[in-house]
This record gives C-alpha cells, sequence and structure tokens, in this order.
C-alpha cells in the first residue's frame, strides 16, 4: 500500500449539466463498467436507490472506487438538484479537487455560481469541464468569458495540452509564468522546460492559483481521456502510506442497511483503521469496536478490511456513529462549508394513529443521514414535523418513506420556516432549588449576533462555582433551549456568555442544569425580545423583452429588490432578491406569464429581519419552560404521571 497514489474526486454541477452522464463515461473510460448508463433511462451506475432510477434525477452522492493508469480514484457523483444541496455540501468536505461541469449551451447558472462560492470558501482545486459542444446553441468559447468573468481570471484553457507528455500550449506556459519571477525570465528567454511546467502547474492547481479549464461532449465521450488524464496528473493526491501517526477521519454519510445495520462512510485523513479495531468517537466521547470495512464499486461492496491515510470507505459496527462525526484525533479534518438551509417546514400525517410509532421511526432513520429533515415530534400533541429545501424533496421523501418503511404518509401544504433573533443586549437567569433534591442556578449574558453568525457560546464561570461536567450539560442542552423562542421559531444569531451559577455538593442532581438551561434561555429571550427573521432567496429571471415591466411589478409586489435590467437580443433579465414567503407560487405565476418561456433560477442568501405583520409567529410547541412548574414536572416525566392520576 505505501505506493498506492489516491486521488479523492468530486463531480459537482447545476442539475442538467450533464454530469452524471460525465462520471458514466469516466467509469467507462476506467473499464469499470462495460457499457455507459442513462439518467433519463434509469440505468445510470451510480445513481444506486430505486427511486432516483424511476425518477431520473440523483437524490444522493454516491461513491465508487475505481483506477486510471496506476492511480486509485474515489470518485463521488453528486446531486444537481437544489433540493438536494447538503449532499454536495457533504461530498466538498471530503474531496482533494473538483470537475465542475458547464453547459455550452445553458452556460453559467445559479447553482453553479452557488457551488463555485462554496469551492473558493473552501480553497478546494477545480477543472472546469464545458459539457455539451455537440448540441445546438453550444457557445463553449463565451462561456469560458464568462468563466473568467465571473469565477477566476486564473482560469485557462488546457484544450490542446497533454501534461503526461509534456506538451503544452503558449497560453499554459504564460499561466505558468506569471507566478513565478524565475521561471517568467525563462519563459521571455525561450528555456522554460516541460518538467518545470508540470511541476509548477501542480503548485498552482492546489494553492488554487490556476483553474485549467477543458470542453468535450460527455454524450459522446468526447474530451473525457484528456481529462482523467489532466486529473491523475495535476490534483492533489494522497500516498496511501500505512503510517503510526495517530488516526484522524470523519463521516461524510451515513445510510442503514437491513443486514448490516447503520453504515458509515468515512475519509481517513491519517493513521489506519482495520476490522475489528476500536476506535475513539471525538464528537462523542465513546469508543466502537469495527465489524468490517469496505469500499464501494458501484453496486458492489468489497470487503478491504483495512482503511488507510487519504482513503475513503465504509465502516459497519457503529451503531451510535452521527454524520459529520469525527474520528480519532480529528488533527487534520479541513473545515466545511455551510450552503443547504432547509426554507420549508410541512406535518407527516400517517394514514392511521396507531402507525405514528412507526413513522417517528422511520422520519429519525431518514433524519440521521440527512439531520437537516430536524425531525420534531410533539407526541402529546400528536404532531410530527420535518424541514425541507423543497418541493422535489417532498416528492422524494413521499416515496422513499413507502420503499423502505411501507408506509404510506400524507404531507401538508409547506410553510415557511422564519427564525428569530435577540433584538438587544439581556440576561436569562433561573434558580432551580426546589422541590429537593435538585440545586441549578444559571446567568446568560444575551447579546445579537451578525446576521448569519449563528450561535456562539462561552462560559466565564469556573468550576468553584459550577464544576465543570455540570457545565458541560449546560453546553448540550443548548441547541434544545433554541429550538424554539417567544416567537415560535429557532433562535440564531446570537452569543451566549454563561456569566454566573450555581451547583451544589450536595443537592445537585446530574439533570438538574438540564432541567434550568432552557427555562434561563427563554427568560433571556423574553427579556430581549426578539426580531423575526424570514429567508432570503437571490434570483435572476429572463424573459421576452415585452415582459420587462410585467416583471417588475411582480417583484415589487414580492417585496423583492432587483439591479438595474439588461434587454439583449429580444431578452430582458433582471437579478435581484425577495423573500421566500412572498414568492413560493412566482415559479407557477411566471411559468403562466411566459406562456413557459420564462427562466427562473434562485438560491437561499440568508436571513433578513422581517416585520411582524408580514411575517408569521407560530405556537410553542410541547410544555413551554415559561410555564416553569409545569415545565419542571414534564423534565422529571412526573407532570403526564400527575394527569394520568387525575384522569
Amino acid at each position: 500500500m505505501s505506493n498506492r497514489k489516491i486521488v479523492n474526486l468530486g463531480i459537482v454541477a447545476h442539475v442538467d449539466a450533464g454530469k452524471t452522464t460525465l462520471t458514466e463515461q469516466i467509469l467507462l473510460l476506467c473499464e469499470a463498467i462495460r457499457t455507459a448508463g442513462s439518467v433519463d433511462d434509469g440505468t445510470a451506475h451510480t445513481d444506486f436507490m430505486e427511486i432516483e432510477r424511476q425518477r431520473g434525477i440523483s437524490v444522493k452522492s454516491a461513491s465508487t472506487a475505481l483506477s486510471w493508469k496506476g492511480v486509485d480514484i474515489n470518485l463521488i457523483d453528486t446531486p444537481g438538484h437544489v433540493d438536494f444541496v447538503a449532499e454536495v455540501e457533504r461530498a466538498l468536505w471530503i474531496i482533494d479537487c473538483v470537475v465542475l461541469v458547464v453547459s455550452a449551451v445553458e452556460g453559467i447558472q445559479a447553482q453553479t455560481e452557488v457551488i463555485w462560492q462554496a469551492l473558493n470558501n473552501l480553497k478546494k482545486p477545480v477543472i472546469f469541464f464545458i459539457n455539451k459542444i455537440d448540441r445546438a446553441g453550444a457557445d463553449a468559447e463565451k462561456v469560458f468569458g464568462d468563466i473568467k468573468e465571473k469565477f477566476s481570471q486564473s482560469a485557462v484553457l488546457f484544450s490542446g495540452a497533454n501534461i503526461e507528455n509534456g506538451i503544452f500550449t503558449q497560453e499554459i506556459e504564460e499561466a505558468v509564468a506569471e507566478n513565478d519571477d524565475v521561471l517568467l525570465e525563462k519563459y521571455l528567454d525561450g528555456n522554460l522546460s516541460a518538467k518545470e511546467v508540470c511541476e509548477s502547474l501542480n503548485k498552482l492547481f492546489f494553492s488554487c492559483k490556476i483553474y485549467p479549464v477543458l470542453s468535450g461532449s460527455a454524450m459522446f465521450g468526447k474530451g473525457i481521456e484528456n481529462l482523467i488524464d489532466l486529473i491523475i496528473n495535476i490534483c492533489p493526491a494522497e500516498n496511501g502510506d500505512v503510517t503510526k501517526e495517530e488516526m484522524s477521519g470523519v463521516v461524510f454519510k451515513i445510510e442503514h442497511s437491513k443486514a448490516s445495520g447503520r453504515l458509515a462512510h468515512i475519509r481517513m485523513y491519517a493513521g489506519t483503521i482495520k476490522n475489528r479495531d476500536v476506535v475513539h468517537n471525538l464528537t462523542r466521547n465513546l469508543d466502537e469496536k469495527i465489524v468490517q470495512i469496505r469500499k464501494n464499486k458501484l453496486q458492489k461492496s468489497i470487503d478491504t478490511g483495512i482503511l488507510s491515510s487519504g482513503d475513503i470507505g465504509v465502516v459497519c459496527g457503529f451503531s451510535h456513529v452521527h454524520l459529520g462525526d469525527i474520528l480519532g484525533s480529528g488533527k487534520y479534518i479541513p473545515p466545511s462549508c455551510k450552503m443547504a438551509a432547509p426554507l420549508l417546514k410541512v406535518k407527516v400525517t400517517p394514514p392511521d394513529e396507531s402507525q405514528y410509532p412507526k413513522l417517528v421511526e422511520a422520519i429519525s432513520e431518514l433524519a440521521s443521514e440527512d439531520p437537516l429533515l430536524e425531525m420534531m415530534w410533539e407526541r402529546d400533541e400528536r404532531e410530527l414535523v420535518i424541514n425541507i429545501t423543497g418541493m422535489i424533496q417532498l416528492e422524494i421523501l413521499e416515496a422513499l418513506i413507502f420503499e423502505r418503511f411501507e408506509l404510506k404518509v400524507t404531507f401538508s401544504p409547506p410553510s415557511v420556516i422564519y427564525k428569530e433573533t435577540p433584538s438587544k443586549i439581556g440576561y436569562g437567569f433561573e434558580a432551580y432549588t426546589m422541590p429537593k433534591p435538585c440545586w441549578a442556578v444559571i446567568k446568560f449574558l444575551l447579546v445579537p449576533g451578525e446576521r448569519g453568525s449563528g450561535v456562539s457560546y462561552k462560559s466565564e464561570v469556573g468550576d468553584q462555582k459550577i464544576l465543570y461536567r455540570y457545565q458541560s450539560q449546560i453546553e448540550q442542552a443548548l441547541p434544545g433551549s433554541l429550538r424554539q423562542g417567544p416567537l415560535g421559531w429557532n433562535v440564531t444569531d446570537i452569543k451566549i456568555t454563561l456569566v454566573d451559577g450555581e451547583s451544589h455538593f450536595l443537592h445537585t442532581h446530574p439533570l438538574d442544569f438540564i432541567v434550568t438551561t432552557p427555562m434561563a434561555m427563554m427568560n433571556g429571550l423574553v427579556n430581549t425580545g426578539t426580531n423575526l427573521l424570514e429567508p432570503m432567496l437571490n434570483f435572476r429571471i429572463s424573459v421576452d423583452e415585452s415582459l420587462g415591466g410585467r416583471i417588475i411589478k411582480e417583484i415589487l409586489d414580492m417585496r423583492g429588490t432587483f439591479d438595474s435590467p439588461v434587454i439583449s437580443k429580444g431578452a430582458f433579465t433582471v437579478e435581484g432578491r425577495y423573500p421566500a414567503a412572498s414568492s413560493i407560487d412566482f415559479p407557477v405565476r411566471l411559468a403562466s406569464i411566459s406562456s413557459g418561456r420564462g427562466m427562473l433560477s434562485s438560491y437561499f442568501s440568508g436571513y433578513e429581519i422581517c416585520p411582524l405583520e408580514l411575517g408569521k409567529t407560530t405556537p410553542y410547541r410541547g410544555i413551554n419552560p415559561l410555564d416553569r412548574q409545569k415545565y419542571i414536572l414534564h423534565i422529571r416525566n412526573a407532570y403526564e404521571l400527575k394527569q394520568n392520576t387525575k384522569d
């Protein structure tokens, strides 16, 4: 294994850019398959799920191992539809380089820009592949110009180049020379060697100072071999050494198997794990034993028994592992990015109330695979709510729940997910000292955070006031305490500081601070007051020039803002921002206005303060911590007992 060269490669794109077709051609060329499959025919080899084949749409990211000219490639094909961008988000976390596919016909689209921004933030090396050059209306030259203008001036055409054989175009040599004074002098003197160009290209690509651009047709296999040759010669690669270094890995995907239980997809960053090893889960602070280590090769799963630095595989036996968990030391784990944000919520209802336990179990399993679903189950109210990113996801979920769990469910009409944030600085206090035995006193300082900053927490209280083991319980209870604020929505953009408190050496029960934290937090949020936040979307609309005035009125009616429209060749194009709540049915209206010829692309761009009268509050689900007595009884499992006694 010491001589293995491993490339972890992701294929990403806007929906319908030809990403999965490109993946099929790579698999074919690497002799992983005999015949290229088709998304439309439901035969794509990386669409593992039955629902993906039926609908002709990728829902989950799919990894497969292959090789080309002695280099091992872990290839991850990702969904293109915006509803499943969370899968892309997790894939980008653990890959080393990316092929970003752009259609030569449609060009750069909204989701392409979202993906690029994430890649840029993560500093991931990118190769652009301009696809569909065989199609009518294709303009690869224009798309290349748009890539340079919108993404990076460091984009360089690699058509006609062959790194493996040391053949480079003048444009490539110039790009290399511009980044190195020594090489620039050699270039001007005509003494720049192919070896120097190769070495420089690797460094420049790895540091995101050059972005190769190739073009071709995935449908007809044109340009694919050049692409793979470029990948194995320029992409960052691990050597797969079996080192004695402390193990470090991350769980980037969770699946469930009836035969093997929970399956953890792991990217290794250091060290080695083997079958029957006991691995420490740093995130959960627990140890679990590996039963089996596998590698996926399309539909087959092969028992390898070992996983080493730089590789990707599937581990069986971790029954308590969660998506995103850090295994081992976590020393080399790179930062992740946030691309996905569920904007809608729906109620899920089984055909019969007696099926709620089975439904809750099913949704819990799906939520472990996609935490953004964030299931909320209120047993007393018989209400099960989940978050979704869009209507396509809802269709897939309905089919998936029936396929995997044999449950027919109905969904309520979706409603927009608002959030709330403190409107000013304030304190939250709670003293839980009765009825004995109990003793937990908490005082929080709450400060509004910058928009999009999320939640931050720190403690200024020493062990002599609150034992550190109790402080860890406070931190553990905070996420649940922020799921509903005074307006009924998740609380975000808040800085929380534990400034005072008290535990008692005799009277404090181990769970007292779990009880007290939500009460102190809700008390503080009432004191600060909260502002309602609504999700916003960036949009791009293109219609016939004659409809420009109508579109502007629609945008204004939706409380939207926009930049100066562009009119070119009879087309009216406008970009801007509008609230998600007021634009839910806009795609349908646009289709009607434009007789189906209008083009709309949109993506989530953050939250903004919304006047209460234009937004929506929601009742608190469950027992509100402000109802102190009832809440304490509820947490101590005494409330239901008391109710039953009365009955």
